[in-house]
């Protein structure tokens, strides 16, 4: 990954931080995206002494607001002109129904939207530099997901739950419609990364918080749970391999909603809306 430029969003913990690390031990120019600049600093020193990689950086980027995500793709393109990998990785979990800024329900808005907005900024630097890759982190909760297209905020079924597994669908929906609208040496791919230890809803009321915490201790390691990624992002053995969806290194069957083309256009077309975009017609019509 020698001269390769990597962007992990959410990597000032959990599987984004593991991330990082993965990438920086191979080479890579890493740019750790974060909310919290302090946190992200704090990971790219320790970053920094264990791989002797000086090519770690952060960036301020918080995926609640549009404008923050806007900022961050006119920022990172001055100043780099060149992507080769986008780790779209950072997620939320909460019990508590919030809008953002932009009016849209915060696990929607953190997991999906400000993803989509931000690789559809910054697609013009991954066709520049191909071959280049888009990793979506999702989960198996996308099996029990479905996107609520007449209430996409949930409004008037709202549940934590409901929103993450919506939010997760989302995910793999999106990279299937990537990979068909992409040319081929621009791939995007999602995964599930396994039940794996991090904060995501350990602080979280609720069922799925209490059953999260009863989890913990029978569950996978950050690291572990970032193997997939890192080969995802960094592999040869999936040059050219595209809108799949995979666990352990291996391509799994997603939820049949995420197979549906007619679905996956429906929600770009509303993510486009919803993040005033306006992107080029797919490149390819199979």
């Amino acid at each position: 990954m020698d001269g390769r430029v990597c962007i992990v969003t959410g990597a000032n913990s959990g599987i984004g931080k593991e991330t990082a690390r993965g990438l920086a031990r191979v080479g890579a120019t890493v740019v750790l995206a974060c909310r919290n600049r302090e946190r992200g600093e704090a990971v790219r020193r320790e970053i920094a002494a264990e791989t002797g990689s000086p090519a770690l950086a952060v960036m301020d980027l918080d995926l609640q607001s549009q404008a923050s995500v806007r900022a961050f793709a006119r920022e990172f393109t001055a100043k780099y002109g060149r992507l080769h990998v986008l780790v779209n990785n950072a997620g939320i979990f909460t019990a508590k129904r919030t809008l953002t800024e932009d009016g849209v329900e915060t696990t929607f808005a953190v997991n999906h939207l400000s993803h989509f907005l931000l690789t559809n900024l910054l697609l013009p630097l991954l066709r520049q530099n191909p071959p280049s890759r888009i990793v979506n982190v999702a989960s198996e909760a996308s099996q029990m997901g479905r996107i609520a297209f007449d209430d996409l905020n949930l409004a008037r079924r709202w549940s934590g739950f409901r929103a993450y597994c919506q939010s997760k669908l989302a995910n793999i929906l999106f990279a299937a419609e990537l990979a068909r609208r992409l040319p081929a040496d621009v791939t995007a791919n999602a995964l599930h990364p396994g039940g794996v230890r991090t904060n995501l809803a350990r602080g979280e009321g609720g069922w799925f918080g209490v059953g999260f915490r009863l989890a913990w201790p029978f569950m996978i390691s950050a690291a572990k749970g970032a193997d997939t990624v890192i080969w995802l992002a960094s592999s040869r053995d999936v040059d050219g391999v595209t809108g799949r969806y995979f666990e352990r290194r291996r391509p799994i069957a997603p939820n049949p909603v995420a197979r549906d083309a007619s679905v996956a256009r429906r929600l770009w077309n509303l993510s486009e809306s919803l993040t005033r975009l306006r992107t080029p017609p797919p490149e390819n019509t199979s």
